[in-house]
């Protein structure tokens, strides 16, 4: 039994070194316009290869309790599940057989990060810069919730889905809102495809939304797809977007949506995170706005 786990480790390593040995050869997307754009908050993920995420910045979270959704996952803080390299995040879904101290037993593992408590923000221009994982029944996210969330409660707190993908759909990624009257099954969303042939877990795209006052803006790399405002809600319903967020990455294994992992799919399969960056209005930009 050691000598298959030490296989598995040695395999699993060998898998995630060469996704992040071809980062190194991708071109980053530019940053926002500096003049319109001040940055307020980011992890470049440059600690040393093999060391945690910064815990100044980031909360791991963990269990298996299916988070709402029955996922089959467990969330946990091993190195082998989330872990930086080479310039990257690296979170690793695993199928392997894994008990918490909680005594839920599943037989996938994974990772999810949080930075509620460390930072949030109200309003202006969340990005990360991505290269998803693929396979039937995986569930990559980047996305944000309310900082008053243990208040409220959710949904009331407000949720942003800057960028979903089920792997079932390799070139389809989903921006969604989620709030009062308007949650789950009934979020505000739209689908951003790439081109025909082309596939998210091939490259990075940078992934971001631009939150004002009354509109959230959805994008990937430079594309503008859609445009959220209190006149899409339901009659009734309330926009919830005007307190501080907090920043969510995470790589769930099954559930509802996704549906279950099959005989299509192979593992490990990581998500690589080049950079998290939050930005807010400049000075400028403000003044402009005003005028406006």
């Amino acid at each position: 039994m050691r000598s298959q786990t030490r296989r598995a480790a040695l395999l699993t390593f060998t898998f995630v070194a060469v996704m992040v040995a071809s980062a190194s050869t991708q071109n980053p997307a530019p940053s926002p316009d500096e003049k319109s754009w001040e940055l307020v908050w980011s992890d470049e993920f440059s600690g040393p290869n093999g060391a945690p995420p910064d815990p100044a910045k980031w909360v791991i979270e963990t269990g298996g309790g299916g988070w709402g959704n029955n996922e089959l996952e467990y969330y946990t803080d091993r190195p082998k599940n989330v872990y930086q390299q080479d310039g990257n995040l690296v979170i690793t879904a695993l199928q392997d057989k894994y008990q918490g101290a909680d005594g839920v037993a599943r037989d996938y593992t994974s990772a999810r990060l949080k930075t509620q408590g460390k930072f949030s923000q109200t309003l202006g221009r969340f990005e990360a810069r991505i290269k998803i994982p693929r396979g039937q029944g995986i569930w990559p996210a980047f996305w944000m919730l309310g900082a008053d969330i243990g208040d409220a409660g959710w949904p009331k707190c407000g949720e942003i889905d800057i960028m979903e993908n089920i792997g079932k759909e390799p070139g389809l990624v989903h921006g969604t809102i989620h709030g009062p009257g308007y949650s789950g099954e009934h979020g505000i969303g739209a689908p951003f495809n790439l081109p025909a042939g082309q596939n998210f877990a091939d490259d990075f795209h940078v992934f971001a939304v631009e939150w004002d006052l009354n509109e959230i803006h959805f994008y990937v790399d430079d594309h503008l797809y859609a445009t959220r405002t209190p006149a899409d809600l339901p009659a009734g319903a309330k926009w919830v977007y005007d307190h501080p967020f907090f920043l969510l990455l995470n790589v769930a294994v099954g559930g509802g949506w996704p549906g279950n992992p099959d005989t299509s799919i192979s593992f490990p399969q990581a998500m690589l995170v080049d950079y998290v960056r939050v930005y807010r209005r400049s000075a400028r930009m403000k003044m402009t706005r005003v005028q406006k």
